[in-house]
Order: structure tokens, then C-alpha cells, then sequence
């Protein structure tokens, strides 16, 4: 067995039990890609096995911090029955659930939705590509499924010395499904959607903008980066008079459209607009128009703390043209799922963009991800989406 020396001084965060080591960290040693290596101590105590990965800044992620523990087919297979078992903990109104969520599953790197009978798979880090045959068997074993579609077509598997990947993994069938949420019908495509195709991480938050669009009676609604027009639906099952959603991309218009479609909303309840948002929101206050609730739900604009700074001033910049455009006693739902944006970070981003557009609002509300994307305490980077429901004040 391989072996990876710390530096003194290195082995705190792995006795803290986070899975990462980054290269700087190690003083010698190493493997092959995906590989279990020893880590070790500066004082040759034993910290935990890990996948290596050659090309990687984060060198090593740890499987296991047991020193009697074998990385093989079956304890990636225990891990597995472990994390899809404690799915059955949550109550998920959804044929739609991740059922493993990385790190936080034990898993480092491997994300694995399920869309009714169908598992879409992404492979990100060196060591699960390396074990992919082997997690493939045991995730068809453990959920009784025959479909597995591979979505390893993540940029940050470039990261690991990986190439894109995409395509049937176990079985075949249609790509365009169809999910039940909350009681709507969400139609998705796992072969051409982001991410496995669809957001399942915004679950809740679409439950909890639908209740207040009942609640508060929306009138005018704006969806910014609409996506397939998840919010939209929920907006219109809750009874708001009108939606107008925005997205640069035209197939996720086409999407937005078929789902209004599909849950039987009449259209004229309904409006589209494939446009660049920063650019319509600036239209739209230059015209004076305003909405009575707008969800801004962004892309990542900083994958890393380094890009934080530059992040910051992106979010400022929606969130400020929003408030602009936000009717006194308006709602607005706002959401970074940029992992160098800290929860801290991003209220005081969205707070400083309400005192530069002249607004102040209470804060009724803080959302994350839905249950099945957890954090765990060992390792807070778990927890990538934050939200704040902002109410304007009168």
C-alpha cells in the first residue's frame, strides 16, 4: 500500500475528520489516479486512507478514517446502502431525490440523482472514476433499478485529469422524463439538462415561493434565470395572476414553456423572454415596470473563495437592480449557490445592494438545499446554496 506523508502541522483538519488534503500539505508520497494511499502524520501516525489524485490541487480525499478498514467493492457498497438509506429519514414530497451527496455521504465526488426509475450518475473526483464499474453494480443492487445515465460532463473534472464523460452506464431508455414535485408534473432532459438535469436542490424553495404567491396573492412575478421554469410553475400553482421568467438559454425556455403547459396553467398566465437578465433588469427599471415578487436564483459565479471578490460584485449588481424593481411590500427570493460565497458573505452582498438602491426589507426567511443535499458537520463545504427571502418594506 502506497503511502502519503503530512507536513507537521497538516493533520489537524483530517483529526477534525474533513476529507480533503490538499497538495501544499503533503511532504511526500503519492499514487496513481484514484488510488488508496495511507495518510500519515508527520509523526507516521495513522490518519485515514484516501483516493489520490495526481492532478488535483485537493491531492487526496479521504474514504475512510478507520485504520482497519479495506477500500474495496464492498465497503463502497455498504456506503452506498448507508447513504440511500437515510433518504428514507426525509420526507421528500418527490419522485426526484439525490441519493448520494459526496463528502457528505462518504463519497467524495460522486453525485447520484434518481428521477423515477431512473439514476443519473456524475463521477467528479479520481477516485470514484476509478471504482465506477463497481459503484455502478452496487447502486443498481441497492435501489432495484436497471437505468444508470452518466453525466461526468462536469468542467471540474478537467480538474482531476479526467475527460468528459456522457452517456448510458447501465441500461438505455428515453432521456426526456418527467417529475412529480410537490403535486406538479416537471418535465427534464438528463442528457442535456445542467448538472444530472434538473435542480433538485431547490425543492423546498419552490414549495415555500408557491405557498407565499397563495398567501400573498402575487400578481406580477418575475423569474430570473428561469432554468426549465421550476419556479414558474410553483409561482402559478400558488395563483399568481401572471409569471415573466428570463433565460439566456433558449432550450430552457422551451422546457419552461412545456412545463406551464404540462400542469395545465393557461398560458396567458405565462410569459418568456430568452434575454440576458442583468440587461432586462436594467430595461425594466429604466422603463419604470416593477413586480410584486422576483426570484433570482443564478448560476455559480464563484466556484471558488478566489473568485469571491468578483462573485460579489456580480450578486450586488442583480440583487440591487431587483430591489430597484420591487414593489413596496414585494418579496424577494434570492440565492447564491456558489461555494466561495459564505452564507455571512452573501447577506451582507444582498444588504449592501438594498442600501445602494434605497430599499430596506426584512429578512422572513434563510433557505438551503433540500434535505437530501446535506452538510454534515465535518464538512461545512457541504453547504453551497443559501438563500434569503426578503420582504420590502412598506
Amino acid at each position: 500500500m502506497k503511502t502519503i506523508k503530512l507536513r507537521a502541522g497538516k493533520e489537524r483538519s483530517l483529526l477534525r475528520r474533513h476529507p480533503w488534503i490538499f497538495e501544499s500539505a503533503i511532504e511526500r508520497g503519492g499514487g496513481d489516479s484514484g488510488e488508496t494511499v495511507r495518510v500519515e502524520g508527520s509523526d507516521n501516525q495513522f490518519l485515514g486512507w484516501a483516493a489520490f489524485s495526481p492532478s488535483s490541487k485537493i491531492r487526496a480525499r479521504v474514504w475512510s478514517f478507520e485504520e482497519t478498514q479495506r477500500i474495496d467493492a464492498a465497503f463502497l457498497s455498504a456506503t452506498i446502502a448507508k447513504a440511500i438509506q437515510a433518504r428514507t429519514r426525509f420526507l421528500i414530497p418527490s419522485d426526484g431525490m439525490r441519493l448520494i451527496h459526496g463528502e457528505s455521504d462518504g463519497l467524495p465526488g460522486l453525485i447520484v440523482d434518481r428521477y423515477g426509475n431512473t439514476l443519473v450518475a456524475q463521477f467528479t473526483s479520481a477516485g470514484v472514476e476509478r471504482w465506477k464499474n463497481q459503484i455502478a453494480d452496487a447502486l443498481l443492487a441497492h435501489t432495484g433499478l436497471t437505468k444508470l445515465y452518466e453525466r461526468s460532463d462536469a468542467s471540474s473534472r478537467a480538474l482531476e485529469g479526467l475527460t468528459e464523460v456522457k452517456g448510458w452506464l447501465r441500461g438505455e431508455g428515453a432521456t426526456d422524463l418527467v417529475l412529480q414535485e410537490n403535486g406538479w408534473q416537471l418535465a427534464l432532459d438528463i442528457a442535456q439538462g445542467h448538472k444530472t438535469g434538473f435542480y433538485l436542490d431547490q425543492r423546498d424553495s419552490r414549495k415555500k415561493f408557491s405557498d407565499y404567491a397563495q398567501r400573498l396573492n402575487f400578481q406580477r412575478v418575475l423569474n430570473c434565470y428561469c432554468y426549465t421554469g421550476g419556479f414558474t410553475v410553483a409561482a402559478l400553482a400558488g395563483g399568481a395572476a401572471h409569471v415573466l421568467s428570463i433565460d439566456s438559454s433558449a432550450p430552457a425556455i422551451a422546457k419552461a414553456q412545456e412545463n406551464v403547459a404540462l400542469n395545465g396553467f393557461a398560458p396567458e398566465r405565462a410569459s418568456f423572454m430568452d434575454a440576458d437578465v442583468n440587461a432586462s433588469l436594467r430595461q425594466f427599471a429604466q422603463e419604470g415596470r416593477s413586480f410584486d415578487a422576483i426570484v433570482l436564483d443564478p448560476p455559480k459565479f464563484a466556484p471558488t473563495v478566489a473568485h469571491a471578490e468578483r462573485a460579489a460584485r456580480a450578486y450586488k449588481d442583480i440583487n440591487r437592480l431587483a430591489f430597484k424593481i420591487l414593489e413596496p411590500g414585494g418579496v424577494l427570493f434570492t440565492y447564491s449557490c456558489s461555494g466561495g460565497i459564505s452564507p455571512d458573505l452573501f447577506h451582507k452582498i444582498v444588504a449592501s445592494a438594498g442600501a445602494d438602491a434605497g430599499v430596506d426589507g426584512f429578512i422572513s426567511e434563510r433557505m438551503g438545499g433540500a434535505p437530501d443535499h446535506p452538510m454534515t458537520m465535518t464538512f461545512p463545504e457541504g453547504e453551497y446554496l443559501k438563500g434569503l427571502v426578503v420582504m420590502r418594506k412598506l
